[in-house]
């Protein structure tokens, strides 16, 4: 992994995202705004023992509690993403976690500066997102994107699963309606203006859409990777 690469996402991070990145070493880092911390037994308390001497876990969601008396309301799925396409704008109404397994972007707001950020997601990375936090994904790379997802307790009908600019738009002209105990604190005119300002400048940004030279010759010793280990005369 490219170390200016962490350098960049460290400073365009918003706050409160974070970024999980899996080295082909095995290293994990943790990539926040604040800084890059890797991950350590020795001073991450977050890493708990897992069933035998030497290994380690780390819970995203639920914790080492969690059972039939003490559940975890969470869902996880796999999302397959087409050829060099994205999604419309959203914001999700829980926390997520997005872990890509190929070339991504994902677009983020970041509140503090009032401005898009473009996180360039590559295999082995996973995004943590806040809840509220108006964000989209893009796949960079001619062939479909395979992503595993973990949301806190919203599966893909609940009606705050994907708040996109027209329903926030909606919700703005009823301000006085809410359902769910976070709804109170956001201001919805303020959101369905941030979506649709992503809408207007994602897709012009050819970092959100195009692999660098350097991605590409990845891929296809990726590729190449695969065949050796699939047995594949090559």
């Amino acid at each position: 992994m490219s170390r200016q690469l962490i350098r960049d996402l460290h400073q365009t991070l918003p706050a409160g995202a974070s970024l999980l990145i899996i080295d082909s070493d095995g290293t994990l880092l943790t990539v926040r705004r604040n800084g890059v911390q890797p991950l350590d037994p020795a001073q991450d308390d977050d890493l708990l023992p897992f069933i035998d001497q030497g290994h380690f876990a780390r819970y995203l969601i639920g914790n080492a509690a969690t059972s039939d008396t003490n559940p975890t309301n969470a869902t996880y799925k796999l999302g397959i993403v087409a050829a060099h396409r994205g999604f419309t704008p959203h914001a999700h109404g829980t926390e997520h976690f997005v872990f890509s397994t190929g070339y991504a972007a994902c677009g983020l707001y970041d509140a503090e500066r009032d401005a898009i950020v473009t996180v360039p997601l590559q295999p082995g990375m996973m995004l943590h997102i806040p809840a509220m936090m108006p964000h989209t994904f893009n796949n960079r790379a001619d062939q479909p994107l395979v992503l595993l997802i973990a949301n806190t307790g919203m599966g893909l009908d609940h009606e705050d699963y994907a708040i996109t600019a027209a329903k926030a738009e909606a919700r703005a002209q009823h301000a006085h309606a809410h359902y769910h105990d976070y709804e109170p604190a956001v201001d919805f005119a303020k959101l369905a203006a941030v979506l649709r300002r992503m809408e207007q400048t994602l897709p012009h940004l050819q970092a959100h859409h195009r692999l660098t030279w350097r991605e590409r010759v990845a891929l296809r010793l990726r590729w190449l990777a695969s065949q050796l280990e699939h047995g594949a005369s090559i």
